[in-house]
């Protein structure tokens, strides 16, 4: 009976040794459900030609979606949010962000006017209306266009700016 015993008890470890060889660990040992993920992560997929509206409470601004990369699927995971604009070197309105954008893998741009970039280094959204004079940079990353002039920008500096898809 001993033997008999051993015998199942040898065979049933060699079926479930593959079965165990087969996990990868990761697994928690008790049913969970799934973690919810991160509002701050980059989102999937490419969000080319989403037209993302800034608004305050007398303007509105669309900026079109030109690029799908790390920083632009990341910068569309963090809306709906809210900026305050402000005037910088007589060429851009900047905003800065909550947090900076996973950018590694963006590739830099030669900002044009109506260009919305993310700048690197301070962490911001900037709208070019004179890119003159400006060259390429790494550190300058092309999200996205749009169509204001200089004085329509204006409407935005110092205000709680409303950054959402708008479709």
């Amino acid at each position: 009976m001993k033997r008999l015993t051993a015998g199942i008890l040898l065979v049933g470890l060699t079926l479930a040794m593959p079965l165990v060889s087969c996990s990868d660990g990761s697994r928690p040992t008790e049913r969970s459900s799934p973690a919810a993920s991160p509002t701050t992560s980059p989102i999937a997929g490419s969000g080319v030609g989403t037209v993302v509206r800034f608004s305050t409470g007398s303007a509105s601004l669309d900026v079109t979606i030109a690029e799908d990369n790390p920083a632009t699927r990341d910068f569309l995971s963090m809306l709906p949010l809210t900026l305050t604009m402000e005037e910088f070197a007589g060429r851009e309105k900047i905003a800065d962000l909550p947090r900076t954008l996973h950018h590694e893998g963006s590739p830099g741009s030669d900002p044009e006017d109506g260009d919305l970039i993310y700048f690197v280094p301070w962490g911001n959204l900037g709208f070019y209306y004179d890119a003159s004079g400006i060259g390429f940079s790494d550190q300058t990353i092309h999200v996205g266009r749009y169509n204001a002039t200089r004085e329509e920008l204006a409407q935005f500096e110092g205000q709680d700016v409303r950054v959402e898809v708008s479709r």
